[in-house]
């Protein structure tokens, strides 16, 4: 079985309250690596991350990372945060430069804020010893310049400290191994884990897809097409495309998986089941 973590969001609702205690009941099984949980889009304090992670630390189910983004707020603000997150017990942050606002169009750096990913890994390294995870793109960001670019920026965050990339989630793998080969040829001391998109809704998948300039490839379309009133087989379709990317990927080597759950928990158990993976646990609870 691979190494697998998975990514969690804050719940805005009393029905999101639920789903995530259900989900951190599914998961916590599956003995993962750790979990991150992100902040609010448009970036956002992390009193509400801060939250869920003591929650999930609560449940037993993983070690926790908080994601950390530098939209709307100053150094000092941010640094505050990082602070917080040090006092609280987290030791592990995934920082990310951060999408702005739908409304804001492009990214636009604070004036007395950090101007991106680097600056904040950074910040991070000089205030604790975190463990520091963060982005790469297997496809062009919409804000990007060029793949080399990407490569340079990717390069200059593991010089500033980090150790792990997680991939933006792609549903074609080829673009994920040639990321992998790129840093290995630039020789780039990072590890490139790929995010892998546990997806049950088409038009959600094309939404976000839209916010990160991830391909939406015609197979995809096709696997989902008709499937709008049938819940049921979605999931089975999600569970489905999820197992053959992360089998696909394995035979590429690729040994760990951070899984974007969306804050559902039936796909994961039934991916690493499709995976030939079912926990101990839950072997011996059977």
């Amino acid at each position: 079985m691979p190494g697998i973590s998975f990514e969690l969001f804050p719940p805005r609702t009393r029905e999101g309250e639920v789903r995530l205690e259900r989900t951190l009941e599914r998961l916590a099984p599956l003995a993962p690596s750790f979990v991150s949980v992100t902040c609010g889009a448009g970036g956002g304090a992390v009193t509400a991350t801060l939250d869920v992670l003591r929650r999930v630390e609560a449940s037993g189910v993983a070690p926790v990372a908080g994601h950390l983004t530098c939209v709307g707020r100053s150094r000092g603000e941010i640094d505050a945060e990082i602070v917080r997150y040090w006092q609280a017990g987290v030791r592990h942050i995934v920082a990310l430069r951060g999408d702005p606002p739908p409304d804001a169009g492009r990214f636009e750096p604070h004036p007395a804020g950090y101007g991106g990913a680097v600056e904040l890994v950074e910040a991070i390294r000089a205030l604790a010893p975190f463990e520091i995870s963060v982005a790469a793109y297997p496809e062009p960001h919409p804000d990007s310049q060029s793949i080399l670019l990407d490569l340079r920026v990717l390069a200059r965050k593991a010089e500033a400290g980090a150790t792990r990339a997680i991939t933006q989630f792609c549903f074609e793998s080829d673009a994920i191994v040639r990321l992998r080969d790129r840093v290995a040829g630039a020789d780039i001391p990072i590890s490139v884990v790929p995010g892998v998109l546990l997806a049950t809704e088409f038009d959600a998948v094309v939404r976000m897809a839209r916010r990160c300039g991830a391909g939406i490839p015609a197979w995809l379309q096709r696997r989902f097409a008709g499937l709008d009133g049938d819940p049921a087989t979605r999931k089975l379709v999600g569970a489905i495309i999820a197992a053959e990317q992360v089998s696909r990927l394995r035979r590429e080597g690729f040994d760990a998986f951070h899984f974007y759950t969306l804050n559902q928990g039936d796909l994961a158990p039934a991916v690493c089941r499709l995976l030939e993976g079912t926990p101990v646990t839950e072997r011996s609870a059977a």
